[in-house]
C-alpha cells in the first residue's frame, strides 16, 4: 500500500488554488460586464427582438407583453447577465489560457491559443447565423399562422428562452470543424471515417436537430442544413490534418 506524503498533496492544493483564483477573476469580469449591460439592458433586448417584431402582422402592435408583475425585470437581468458574459470573453480565455499553458508542451502550446480564440470565433459565427438568417425565417413561419381568431402575444420570459436558446444551440453546432480538428490532430478520426459514418452523421444530425429546435420541420431544417454542411467540411479537414498513421492504417484495414 502507497503512502502519500503532504509533499504529494502540495501541487494539487495548489492547482485548486490557481483554479480558484482563476474563476474569481472571470467571475469578477463577468460581474462588470453585468453592471454595464444593465445600462443598456433595453436596447440590448430591443435588438434582440427586432427579427420578432418586423416578423409581426402590420396591423398589431409591435411589442412583447408580460403576464407577471416581476417578468420583465428578470428577463433584464438575465439579458444584462447575458451581455455581461459576452463582454467577459476575452478575459475567460485570458484566464483560461493562463490556467493551462504551464502544463502543457511547447508543441501544445502552439494549438491550444489559436483554437481557444476559434472556438469564440465559431460559436460568434453559428449564433449570428442565428440570428441574421434562422430567425427572421422562423419568426415569419411561426407568425403566419395568426388569424382574426388567433393574435399572437408573445410573453418576455418565453421569447427570450426560445432565442437564447436557439442561438446556443447554433453557437454550438458550429463547433463541430474545431472539435473534428482537434481529434484529428490527436489521431483519434480521420476522414475515411467521417466518410464511412456519413449516413448515420445525416440520421443523427436530424434527431439531433429534432430534439433540440421547437416542433416544427422549418426550424428543423435550418438547424440540420448547416449542420450537413459543416459535417462535410469537418471531412475535409480530417483529410488535412488528421495523422498520416492514422490514414494509413485505416487505408490497410480497408484494403485487407
Amino acid at each position: 500500500m502507497s503512502v502519500h506524503g503532504p509533499e504529494d498533496k502540495a501541487p494539487f492544493l495548489e492547482h485548486l488554488e490557481e483554479l480558484r483564483k482563476r474563476l474569481i477573476i472571470c467571475l469578477a469580469a463577468v460581474a462588470v460586464g453585468f453592471v454595464i449591460s444593465y445600462g443598456f439592458k433595453e436596447k440590448i433586448f430591443e435588438i434582440l427582438m427586432l427579427p420578432l417584431v418586423n416578423a409581426l402582422p402590420s396591423g398589431q402592435g409591435k411589442h412583447l407583453i408580460y403576464t407577471a408583475p416581476h417578468e420583465a425585470f428578470l428577463t433584464y437581468l438575465k439579458v444584462s447577465l447575458l451581455g455581461g458574459i459576452a463582454l467577459a470573453i476575452p478575459v475567460i480565455i485570458f484566464e483560461f489560457w493562463r490556467f493551462v499553458a504551464p502544463g502543457l508542451y511547447e508543441h501544445e502550446k502552439k494549438y491550444l491559443f489559436p483554437i481557444v480564440i476559434l472556438s469564440v470565433l465559431f460559436f460568434l459565427g453559428g449564433a449570428l447565423f442565428g440570428y441574421f438568417v434562422v430567425f427572421p425565417f422562423g419568426f415569419r413561419f411561426f407568425v403566419s399562422f395568426a388569424s382574426p381568431h388567433i393574435v399572437p402575444m408573445i410573453s418576455t420570459r418565453e421569447f427570450f428562452s426560445f432565442a437564447v436558446r436557439l442561438l446556443l444551440v447554433f453557437g454550438l453546432i458550429f463547433e463541430m470543424p474545431l472539435v473534428v480538428f482537434f481529434m484529428a490532430r490527436l489521431g483519434l478520426i480521420s476522414d475515411n471515417f467521417l466518410r464511412r459514418q456519413r449516413k448515420y452523421a445525416i440520421v443523427l444530425v436530424f434527431t439531433v436537430a429534432a430534439i433540440l429546435t421547437p416542433p416544427d420541420v422549418m426550424t428543423q431544417l435550418f438547424m440540420a442544413g448547416p449542420l450537413l454542411v459543416l459535417y462535410e467540411l469537418s471531412v475535409w479537414i480530417a483529410y488535412f490534418f488528421s495523422k498520416k498513421d492514422v490514414k494509413g492504417e485505416e487505408q490497410n484495414g480497408e484494403v485487407s
